[in-house]
């Protein structure tokens, strides 16, 4: 058995689905070349009159509001891309048939199991942008006639047509599924089997307007009139073609570039953009059972400077949702110097993390999750005051620096065999300012917010200095311990900004 991915209007669809807004009425596709000339048109052109091969004069004398569109090469590349993406996910034995048809052998692949990945694959499609029909027959030639048909507001006969889906306003992708025979291909328009445009005219003239009237015609008068286009045609409309499919090799990179008809100025647009470029890139990562490592963007300028920027990713993933939410984040905060002409986004491919967790382990819930909101603080209050503090490797005491958050906790530490000896010291944060009067060279009274009175027992001095090199950072301090007539044992500390009062001992 054999699947056909199709779109309808592939290059007009390829272009309307990088639009953020695109237009609601009839709409049509210049044709590439010299001659200003329409190539396609959307159903509202085409009930308007408008058919390919009309100049843009004869088009809008017919539909004064028709809208037309130039073609974009990066754009159907992109599409093309997508659709690839989407029939690998079906299976690896996939035919790049022509521009906005893929087939598929779906050989290993169960019976019951073919109509449910056909129908996600065509709404993963439609994710993206892409409205598509597919078809599923005993051959690819009839495979392919039932996609093209697919869309068709009635089924043939002898065809099971798949239960529509819906996605937002866009229109219903159908799923059209012929059984073992050829009896659905007779009342198929004629047209679906590509003749030459000669040959098509001829056939007009006879009065012949679908596959079985043409198969009807005698083989041999067929080729004695019309030579090889006619018998290959009507070889065509009777299903009778056979070939083996040219398989294509997935990509090894997962990359997406596009260049701006309009230099962009703000960040709506630009994400819009992203957004497809993301769907395209999961679709192609499932498809390859990949994950990303890394999304690494590039922001080509308009003063011919790139902003480029790697963002490593907490855990690897396949959601295109969490892609994009990383990419947002990151540009919401982002400055550039000049506008936007064009874009690159790539991702670093990985296999998807597996792993048996511990009955003791402590990870976090959702890293990308937490990831994220870790960055919009790093944005609010600066990357020197986010992280995890960790103690610095010296005597100074409360010295910290701050550390990336780890992705999974370390287990508890083990009480230790013998119980710390001494009295618990309660810190004050920050500690408070407190007057002395020192008696000699000990303190003798003290005065400070919630302490005071005369000293009765002392201990100490204990000095301590550090970083006398860096003489921005370098520090001393004077401790004594301090036990009040009033009741209380304290820790009293001076140093060269006064003295403080730095706790309180249980």
């Amino acid at each position: 058995m054999f699947a056909v991915l199709h779109l309808d209007e592939f290059a007009l669809q390829a272009v309307l689905r990088l639009e953020a807004e695109p237009p609601r009425g009839p709409v049509a596709l210049l044709a590439a070349g010299p001659r200003a000339v329409l190539a396609e048109g959307n159903a509202a052109a085409r009930a308007a009159g408008v058919v390919p091969g009309l100049t843009v004069p004869q088009a809008l004398a017919r539909c004064s509001a028709l809208i037309v569109r130039a073609p974009r090469a990066d754009a159907e590349a992109e599409a093309r891309a997508a659709l690839l993406a989407a029939a690998l996910t079906l299976s690896p034995a996939v035919e790049a048939t022509a521009p906005g048809v893929c087939t598929v052998d779906l050989a290993g692949l169960a019976p019951a199991e073919r109509e449910p990945a056909l129908t996600a694959a065509l709404d993963r499609l439609a994710r993206t942008g892409l409205i598509a029909t597919g078809g599923v027959a005993a051959t690819a030639l009839l495979a392919l006639y039932a996609a093209r048909w697919a869309g068709g507001a009635t089924c043939p006969q002898g065809a099971q047509l798949g239960p529509p889906t819906t996605l937002g306003s866009s229109p219903a992708p159908r799923l059209l599924v012929v059984p073992e025979g050829r009896s659905f291909l007779a009342p198929l328009p004629l047209a679906v089997a590509d003749p030459s445009p000669a040959v098509a005219a001829i056939a007009a003239g006879w009065g012949i307007r679908t596959l079985g009237e043409f198969a009807a015609l005698p083989k041999a008068e067929v080729a004695h009139r019309l030579g090889a286009a006619g018998l290959a045609l009507w070889e065509r409309c009777v299903g009778d073609t056979h070939r083996p499919l040219q398989v294509v090799v997935a990509a090894p990179t997962f990359a997406a570039a596009l260049e701006f008809e309009h230099a962009l100025e703000t960040v709506d647009p630009l994400l819009f953009i992203l957004r497809r470029l993301v769907d395209r890139l999961a679709l192609e990562l499932q498809s390859a059972a990949l994950a990303a490592g890394t999304l690494r963007l590039e922001l080509i300028l308009d003063d011919e400077t790139v902003h480029a920027h790697a963002i490593r990713l907490p855990q690897p993933t396949t959601h295109a949702d969490i892609l994009f939410r990383v990419l947002s984040t990151y540009l919401d905060g982002l400055r550039t110097s000049a506008p936007l002409v064009g874009v690159r986004l790539s991702l670093d491919p990985t296999r998807i993390s597996r792993r048996q967790e511990g009955l003791f382990d402590c990870a976090l819930r959702d890293p990308h999750g937490f990831t994220e909101t870790l960055a919009r603080a790093t944005a609010l209050v600066g990357p020197d005051r986010v992280g995890t503090p960790q103690l610095a490797n010296t005597h100074r005491p409360d010295a910290f620096q701050l550390t990336a958050p780890s992705e999974v906790l370390a287990p508890l530490a083990s009480q230790p065999a013998l119980s710390p000896l001494g009295l618990s010291l309660r810190r004050y944060r920050p500690p408070l300012p407190a007057t002395v009067e020192l008696a000699g060279r000990f303190p003798a009274y003290v005065w400070t917010t919630g302490a005071q009175g005369p000293v009765q027992e002392h201990a100490g001095p204990w000095y301590g200095s550090g970083d006398w090199w860096q003489p921005e950072q370098s520090w001393e301090r004077e401790e004594w311990d301090v036990e009040l007539e009033s009741g209380g044992l304290y820790r009293l500390v001076r140093t060269p900004l006064g003295w403080r009062l730095e706790g309180e001992y249980d």
